[in-house]
């Protein structure tokens, strides 16, 4: 479990560094951003290797509801996602949404959170939602109102679904080649 938390901590402090503390960020410059990607991969490597290793109370299973809530809720979590991806003009959901990514992100968050009642689980899905949320709690603080941006054409809008849908599909293949089956 020490290495699971060890991982969700590097990455609320890799992500929230630039936040706190943006004098000290910004002095790091260019070469600054290849620190914070190591740092984040090392984050995840270490949230992967101590969620698989780690060990909690169990509250609840992988009922076939919650998976099929989770593999629904993974559509719209990759689609907010793609809405934040786009430079300059964006898809419809990008001009309704301050922060698509994170929300996108969030909703990844708690489908997992549903089909996993497990400590680690709540570690791992919960202390990365608690992030998100903080992370958007902080931007709105410091950067003010929001703007829209301007809509993308409509073509953009449909080049969005379809990567979304086979986004979902690599993951979830991807997921079964890891051992964990996401079809129930």
């Amino acid at each position: 479990m020490n290495l699971l938390i060890a991982g969700v901590a590097l990455w609320w402090a890799v992500h929230l560094f630039k936040r706190i503390a943006p004098g000290p960020r910004a002095r790091l410059g260019e070469p600054g951003k290849g620190l914070v990607a190591l740092l984040l991969v090392g984050s995840i490597i270490l949230m992967v290797i101590g969620y698989r290793s780690a060990e909690g109370a169990f509250y609840w299973g992988r009922d076939p509801m919650w998976v099929g809530i989770n593999n629904l809720l993974m559509v719209p979590a990759f689609y907010f996602y793609a809405a934040s991806g786009a430079k300059g003009a964006k898809i419809w959901l990008g001009t309704k949404v301050r922060h698509p990514q994170l929300t996108g992100f969030s909703i990844w968050a708690v489908a997992h959170l549903l089909v996993n009642g497990d400590t680690p689980s709540f570690v791992l899905f919960g202390g990365l939602l608690i992030w998100a949320i903080v992370e958007i709690l902080l931007i709105n603080a410091q950067e003010g109102p929001w703007t829209p941006p301007p809509r993308a054409p409509f073509k953009k809008e449909i080049v969005a679904i379809v990567v979304t849908i086979v986004v979902v599909v690599v993951v979830m293949g991807i997921h079964y080649w890891l051992g964990v089956p996401p079809w129930g």
